[in-house]
C-alpha cells in the first residue's frame, strides 16, 4: 500500500503540471482549455522527434546520467519541447481563440473551438509518427531503488519529483517575485481593473499561454519517461486535468497541485482493490466526495 502511495504521489505531480497550466489560463481568461491535454501529447512527441531524430542526425551523444534511462539528449530536449508548446500556445490563440474573445463569441464557441484544436493536435501526431507506442529508449533496464517498507521506486520517478517541485517552486517565484508574475495575479482577480490601472492584459494573456504550454510539455515529457508515448495520452489525461483543477479550486494554483496528488494517489492506491482500468472512476468518486463536503473545492475562493 505505501509503494502505491509513492506511485500515486508520482502520477499526481505529473497531472500537477498540467492542471497548474490550465488553472491558469482558466484564472484569467475564464476558459476550459479542452486541447490541454493535447499540448501534454505534442510536448512529449516533440522531445521524441529530438532525442531519437534530430539529435542522433546532429551527433550528440546520449551518455546516460548514472542509474537513469536517458542523457544528454533528453536534458537538452526538455526546455526546447518546453518552449516550443510554449510557442505553439500562444499561436493557438492568436489564431483561433483571441478571434472568437474579440468577437465575444460565447464560451460554449470558446469550448468547441478548443475541442477542434485537440483534435487537430493529435491528427498530426499520427500522421506523423502513427498509433504505436513509443519509447525515449526503448530496451534500456531501469532498476529499481529499495527504500524502507519495501517500497521500491526507479529514480526516474525520483527525477521526476524532483522536477516537478523545481518547476512549481519556480513559477511560484516568478508570480510572487515578478512585474509580470504580478500583473498576472492583477489579471487574474479582474481583467477590467487591470486593464485601466496601466497593465498590459494582452501581454500577461500571452505570458499565461506560453506557462500553460510549457508546463503541459513538461507533464507529457514526466509522463513518457515513466510510462511511454501514445497519441491518445493526453487525451487521457484531459478528464484527470479538469478533475484536479475543480477539486483544488478553479483557478488557484495550489489547489490544482493539491488536487492532482489527491487525483494521483486515489487512482494508484485503488489498484490494490480494483482492476486499473477503474482508476478513473475511483478518482472522480473522490473527488465527488469532497465536493460535496466542500463544494468550492479545497481552496476555493482564492485565485493564482
Amino acid at each position: 500500500m505505501a509503494e502505491l502511495f509513492v506511485y500515486g504521489i508520482v502520477l499526481g505531480s505529473i497531472i500537477a503540471l498540467g492542471a497548474i497550466g490550465l488553472t491558469l489560463v482558466y484564472g484569467i481568461l475564464r476558459f476550459a482549455n479542452f486541447a490541454h491535454g493535447d499540448l501534454m501529447t505534442a510536448g512529449a512527441y516533440i522531445a521524441l522527434f529530438l532525442v531519437t531524430g534530430l539529435f542522433p542526425w546532429l551527433g550528440i551523444p546520449d551518455t546516460t546520467f548514472g542509474p537513469l534511462s536517458f542523457g544528454w539528449r533528453m536534458a537538452l530536449a526538455f526546455p526546447i519541447a518546453m518552449v516550443g508548446m510554449a510557442m505553439v500556445s500562444i499561436l493557438f490563440d492568436r489564431i483561433i481563440y483571441r478571434r472568437l474573445r474579440l468577437k465575444r463569441s460565447g464560451s460554449v464557441m470558446l469550448a468547441m473551438s478548443a475541442l477542434g484544436a485537440s483534435f487537430i493536435i493529435r491528427m498530426i501526431v499520427l500522421i506523423l509518427w502513427g498509433g504505436d507506442y513509443h519509447f525515449y529508449r526503448p530496451g534500456i533496464l531501469r532498476p529499481a531503488i529499495l527504500l524502507p517498507l519495501e517500497i521500491k521506486i526507479r529514480p526516474d520517478q525520483i527525477l521526476i519529483l524532483l522536477t516537478v517541485f523545481f518547476l512549481v517552486v519556480l513559477l511560484y517565484l516568478f508570480l510572487q517575485r515578478t512585474k509580470m508574475g504580478k500583473a498576472m495575479r492583477a489579471t487574474s482577480d479582474n481583467m477590467e481593473l487591470a486593464r485601466v490601472s496601466g497593465i498590459d492584459t494582452e501581454r500577461v494573456i500571452i505570458w499565461t499561454w506560453g506557462i500553460g504550454g510549457a508546463l503541459a510539455a513538461a507533464g507529457g515529457i514526466l509522463y513518457a519517461i515513466d510510462v511511454q508515448l501514445h497519441p491518445g495520452m493526453g487525451w487521457h489525461f484531459l478528464l484527470p486535468l479538469f478533475a484536479a483543477t475543480i477539486l483544488g479550486g478553479i483557478g488557484n494554483m495550489y489547489g490544482a497541485l493539491i488536487g492532482a496528488l489527491v487525483m494521483g494517489v486515489a487512482q494508484q492506491v485503488s489498484t490494490a482493490y480494483l482492476l486499473p482500468t477503474y482508476k478513473p472512476a475511483v478518482a472522480f468518486i473522490v473527488m465527488i466526495l469532497i465536493l460535496l463536503v466542500r463544494p468550492q473545492g479545497i481552496f476555493g475562493g482564492k485565485r493564482t
